[in-house]
């Protein structure tokens, strides 16, 4: 068999094998030299022998492992939990609404909010106190300002012009339009006139 068709894969089971085996080298030979191609290509930290080395790959391996084996687990046991739920009827929105009123009752009970509640409820209760003092004190300066000689004043002119428009009647006389008609015996509101 000539080189050209020899198997280069190197995960094959025929790796590099030709027909002529004379040239075959143990595999723990091979096993070193490959190991000292990698040394060469990563070189060793100071400090780090090649044993010390050899063993934190291992290591490495067996925690890459490790973690592999908890993801499928915790994937299985997120399945099952997603089964039991779905068997509960327990759905995505309801364990949110249930996670937020857990969360406001978290907030609630927290100092934080304890605090900033009885600082806003100050706050209110003197911007309440604020906001009387200012009406009174608007009450009060709108009283003086009816009292006052200017508006005296307008207060009369104004009453004379409604007792020139309107005329002198008492409280109890009623206003009418000129285009108010009185219903008649002869024509009654609401009744169909003779035709």
């Amino acid at each position: 068999m000539d080189p050209a068709s020899q198997d280069i894969n190197l995960n094959s089971p025929n790796k590099g094998n030709s027909m002529d085996r004379s040239d075959n080298i143990p595999d723990v030979q091979a096993e070193g030299a490959a190991a000292a191609a990698a040394n060469s290509a990563h070189p060793l930290p100071p400090g780090l022998t090649e044993e010390e080395a050899e063993e934190l790959h291992l290591e490495l391996t067996k925690v890459e492992e490790e973690i592999n084996t908890l993801r499928q687990v915790l994937s299985a046991k997120e399945r099952h939990a997603s089964e039991l739920k779905r068997k509960l009827g327990l759905s995505p929105l309801n364990e949110l609404k249930q996670n937020i009123t857990k969360s406001w009752q978290d907030v609630q009970t927290s100092q934080a909010y304890k605090k900033t509640q009885e600082t806003l409820s100050e706050a209110g209760s003197k911007t309440s106190a604020a906001l009387n003092t200012l009406g009174t004190a608007i009450s009060r300066r709108l009283g003086d300002m009816r009292n006052s000689p200017t508006f005296k004043s307008f207060e009369d002119k104004v009453g004379n012009l409604k007792h020139k428009v309107v005329g002198p009647r008492g409280n109890g006389d009623a206003v009418s339009s000129p285009t108010d008609t009185t219903p008649t015996r002869e024509h009654p509101p609401f009744e169909n006139p003779p035709f």
